[in-house]
């Protein structure tokens, strides 16, 4: 018996997604139906905006209320604890009027900006937000999606080791956007072996090659009890281009082919892992859940959507919402 497979979408509430007409009508005007119509349709999800801001912990707790006991959240990482630059202005109001002037008065922050106390207040509320996730069982993975300037160095190993270590309970997972971690079998072996040697599930990928931020598409397995897949799609226009969305980035939709040349290696992740959870990160209009549910079919964990029927004609505007 292979570990369980989860497939669903890097997000359930962008705006590509929201106007593309996949939600029905009721369902897109209300934050509530719209988590609870993706549920019942996927079993995970990751959560994107964590990325940008630190959530209040009653975000969580309505999360927990509106999705069934045995749906899964990945959690994206806080920008700031990644190396990425933070907006000040998406601070807790009493931390950023902690902050030095000087800071208060800039775009983005870096941790490496930051008194100790702020950093540490930040990664505390953090975790706290996370409590009711976890709580319920519902919490997969913390998704640290590191930089393309973060490159295959010791002090970044333990840079990535210190971040584990403060999620406490948490589970953390590792996706790199740096070539040089990955570039070369030796590199591979490498990266591969820090990660399991300190228990730390590997983000694989799929995405554009020949970009110092692209990584192959290896497939591996550092933590018995989970591994991730995230895909990416295949637009190399945009992908190291300057975006204003990531709808702009990540637009692509891929064929069944390609989605069922991946099948297999899924199923091979399976083997060696308690869980997997493939996620489609291609979101642009409704790309990435017609992919996902393209790709659970194809791996049997998701239900063939039946066929609708053709629409007879002169069908009123109410006959047609309720088809959606």
């Amino acid at each position: 018996m292979g570990g369980r497979i989860l497939v669903g979408s890097c997000s359930w509430a962008d705006k590509t997604l929201i106007d593309s007409g996949w939600y029905p009508p009721a369902a897109a005007k209300s934050p509530e139906e719209r988590l609870r119509h993706y549920a019942d349709r996927f079993p995970i999800v990751e959560v994107d905006s964590t990325y940008y801001a630190i959530p209040h912990a009653r975000n969580a707790e309505l999360w927990v209320e509106r999705t069934p006991d045995e749906f899964t959240f990945d959690v994206k990482a806080y920008a700031l604890f990644t190396g990425h630059g933070a907006a000040v202005q998406a601070f807790p109001k009493d931390v950023k009027e902690e902050l030095p002037g000087e800071l208060r008065a800039k775009r983005n922050v870096y941790m490496k900006d930051l008194p100790p106390a702020v950093g540490e207040e930040m990664w505390r509320r953090f975790n706290e937000a996370l409590l009711p996730l976890d709580s319920a069982g519902k919490l997969g993975t913390v998704l640290f999606q590191y930089p393309p300037w973060f490159g295959h160095r010791r002090d970044n190993r333990e840079a990535i080791l210190e971040a584990k270590e403060r999620l406490g309970q948490y589970r953390m997972a590792v996706e790199f956007r740096n070539a040089s971690w990955m570039a070369e079998p030796q590199d591979q072996e490498r990266t591969l072996r820090f990660l399991t040697d300190n228990r730390i599930p590997y983000v694989c990928v799929d995405e554009p090659q020949g970009f110092k931020s692209s990584v192959p598409p290896v497939t591996a397995v550092t933590h018995p009890s989970v591994a991730l897949l995230r895909m990416h799609g295949h637009n190399n226009d945009t992908w190291a281009a300057r975006s204003k969305t990531a709808a702009e980035r990540f637009d692509y939709l891929y064929s069944e082919d390609e989605l069922r040349e991946w099948a297999p290696r899924i199923q091979g992740l399976a083997e060696d892992a308690a869980e997997v959870h493939v996620l489609m990160n291609n979101c642009h209009s409704d790309y990435s859940v017609r992919n996902a549910r393209q790709i659970g079919e194809i791996l049997g964990v998701i239900e063939h959507e039946p066929q609708r029927a053709p629409e007879p004609e002169g069908a009123s505007e109410a006959g047609q919402e309720r088809l959606l």
